[in-house]
């Protein structure tokens, strides 16, 4: 009889088995407990965790351009498993063999928590070079094995669709939505979901839910890399599969010459379960991810930050129009203040970025004047930074070799007037920590607001195999580089942003504290995003953009800063020449921030109404904290001036409800303890209101 491991970590139930003449299989990967009935013996040889293909290798059955079948990763055999402990919680090792070539698979499962880390190291023991055209982090069949009525009904996914200024906007639909329809038990039909370049999210976030709406249980994932990646679903050998990966040969133009002795780590993977829907999966995502994260002090503090950039100076600083600004922001209770792009160039300064020196024209008196200004305040100082670019005007791109930027053919990439710098290349990475200790220890900033805004594609060919090998070293060895300089600098805040949310992804999330989610210009569409986009990363890493507009109103300013109470606070917008009254507005979401920002590291986001979507009458977002009930609420368009909002963890509870932001404005609420809902009246469109809901 095949060995069996059974292992178990919060909602998370894995079986493996180990068959003496085939590959390592992973049986099942669920929220429930295993029934062995529900695969066939002879369908089990498709439940190998690793797919493997290799240049000049065949490719068995009829894959179209599926990755299965894979020769190498039919022909690995056991060569040992193990369950090791320590201090971060379970690992399980998985060994395997195919000729030259040692897989070693590993999970890495923490207490209490049902998502596993899963990655896969190759190694070349032979005598002959072997060429990879593809290696999945995991391979994973049976998705849908639990259920009676048809897998195409009962399975829907959850699709983060993503984009400038339209971040995270899910759809959910059942598979044949999706094309995928099982009609036999095989077919080359796939659902492929990938992003190619330095852009991680630019179409979709690196994340999706599987939800089986029968059993009212869940399978989610998110690849953690902040370069190419790919997934797909399809069924085969009569059953539902899911692979996942970094870079390949067909998404990515990756390719790896594995020289003998040497070795290749696949990206790492989460894989996790839930028993309930979309918000418990989120849930336990949201777990995992501040468990690999970085630990630091902004992640506790929350720190209210003032950026001058988004619907106020629009990257144009210079010292007299800083100097009101920084008055203002420090008046209405804000604690970092960081001067967006532009202070490095006497005009336009899109192509001629690089050297990061201070403009004189506009700073006379030197940068430290409105840094010194920053500090007096009581202000933490920081600045914007784009150093993986340099732009094609930069008086330094000239001076220096073309070994320090992409190349193909040759030629050095350009993308919107900016060449991308290579960090393999260690000339880069002393440019860059020379920077780093430029504007850290001469200037002072605490915080910087690090953008990247191009994608320079498919990768480099300069030492190395294919393009997209040349980008993978890129991608690790920038996150080495950024390692380093949290190491030299353990209190310094840098702000991963990427044209709002382009690079929203857990290599680099795991690193930085805090997130810029979009560049949404318009308050009411910046509500949507904001509500949404908690789905891809905690509540006190994702800075929401708060900017009262010079002609608003009183209700414009409460919606934006709605829209970022129960996150980081971005701050923007011409404080200076507010009113008193919608400055004093400003100051009171700040206050009544300050007052809750404890309690959001140790939330957890819920979507009572669903995920919102542009064009929505209405929406709203809630976190659950050890104490209470936090719920924002918008009302956009539509007759209705009502909405009952569903709070299902609070059923038949006595609960009293409380309008926290603003105090005094127009809003009724009623807690409607049978019916688990809370009734909530906002008689004006385009208005907001923040509540807390707390239980004896």
């Amino acid at each position: 009889m095949d060995e069996l491991l059974s292992i178990s970590e919060g909602d998370l139930h894995l079986v493996f088995e180990f068959p003496a003449d085939q590959p390592a299989r992973l049986l099942h990967c669920s929220a429930l407990p295993f029934d062995p009935t529900l695969i066939a013996a002879d369908k089990k040889p498709g439940f190998r965790i690793l797919e493997l293909q290799c240049t000049g290798e065949n490719q068995h059955y009829h894959h179209g351009n599926k990755y299965l079948g894979t020769a190498p990763g039919n022909r690995m055999r056991l060569v040992a498993q193990r369950v090791e402990n320590d201090q971060q919680g379970r690992l399980v090792v998985i060994e395997q063999a195919a000729g030259s070539l040692h897989a070693t698979t590993c999970f890495r499962l923490r207490p209490g928590l049902g998502v596993a880390t899963v990655w896969t190291e190759l190694e070349n023991r032979g005598a002959q070079e072997v060429w990879l055209e593809y290696v999945s982090s995991l391979a994973l069949h049976g998705l849908a094995k639990e259920g009676m009525t048809p897998a195409d009904e009962r399975m829907r996914l959850h699709l983060p669709h993503n984009t400038w200024l339209g971040e995270a906007q899910w759809q959910a639909q059942p598979l044949t939505e999706h094309g995928l329809t099982k009609r036999v038990g095989h077919t080359v039909k796939r659902l492929s979901v990938a992003s190619v370049g330095t852009w991680s999210s630019s179409s979709f976030l690196p994340m999706a839910v599987l939800e089986n709406t029968e059993t009212a249980s869940t399978v989610f994932w998110q690849i953690e890399h902040n370069g190419s990646w790919h997934w797909e679903l399809s069924y085969d050998v009569d059953h539902l599969a899911l692979r996942l990966s970094g870079p390949n040969q067909n998404e990515g133009h990756w390719g790896r010459r594995l020289a003998p002795g040497e070795r290749f780590s696949t990206v790492p993977v989460a894989i996790g379960a839930a028993l309930g829907g979309f918000d418990a999966a989120i849930g336990a995502l949201t777990r995992h991810r501040r468990l690999i994260r970085r630990p630091n002090q902004d992640n506790v503090q929350l720190p209210v930050i003032f950026n001058d950039y988004m619907n106020c100076l629009w990257g144009d600083p210079t010292t007299a129009k800083l100097a009101p600004l920084i008055d203002a922001a420090a008046e209405v209770g804000c604690e970092i203040f960081c001067i967006d792009c532009g202070w490095y160039a006497d005009g336009h300064w899109w192509d001629g970025v690089g050297e990061w020196l201070p403009s004189a024209k506009r700073f006379p008196g030197g940068i430290q004047e409105p840094l010194s200004r920053i500090r007096a305040r009581g202000m933490v100082p920081g600045l914007w930074l784009e150093l993986e670019v340099m732009g094609i005007n930069c008086p330094l791109a000239t001076k220096v070799p073309d070994d320090w930027f992409f190349l193909r053919h040759g030629r050095r990439i350009i993308d919107h007037g900016r060449y991308q710098l290579d960090f393999r290349n260690p000339a880069v990475r002393m440019h860059a920590d020379a920077v780093i200790e430029r504007v850290v220890g001469e200037y002072g900033a605490g915080y910087i607001k690090m953008d990247y805004n191009i994608n320079a594609g498919i990768g480099t060919e300069t030492g190395a195999d294919t393009p997209g090998d040349g980008l993978l070293g890129h991608n690790r060895a920038y996150l080495a580089w950024l390692d380093q300089v949290f190491v030299r600098h353990p209190q310094l805040i840098i702000e991963d942003c990427s044209s709002g949310g382009m690079r929203l992804d857990y290599a680099l999330l795991a690193r930085h504290s805090v997130l810029s989610s979009s560049d949404q210009t318009d308050y009411r569409l910046n509500a949507i995003i904001s509500s949404a986009v908690i789905s891809g990363v905690t509540p006190e890493q994702c800075a929401v953009w708060s900017y009262p507009l010079r002609d608003g109103d009183r209700e414009e300013v409460i919606v934006n800063m709605v829209n970022a109470l129960l996150v980081r606070i971005h701050q923007s917008g011409h404080l200076a020449e507010l009113s008193a009254e919608r400055r004093g507005l400003v100051a009171e979401g700040i206050r009544c921030y300050k007052a809750l920002r404890s309690e959001i590291p140790l939330s957890l986001p819920l979507w009572p109404l669903g995920m919102p979507h542009f064009g929505d009458d209405v929406a709203a977002f809630a976190l659950r904290t050890p104490s209470r009930t936090l719920v924002a609420v918008w009302r956009f368009a539509g007759e209705c001036e009502t909405v009952a909002i569903p709070l299902a963890h609070l059923h038949g509870r006595s609960c009293r409800a409380e309008l926290i932001y603003p105090v005094g404005e127009p809003c009724t609420s009623h807690w409607n303890a049978h019916a688990g809902t809370l009734s909530v009246r906002l008689p004006n469109r385009n208005s907001a209101r923040l509540l807390s809901i707390t239980a004896p």
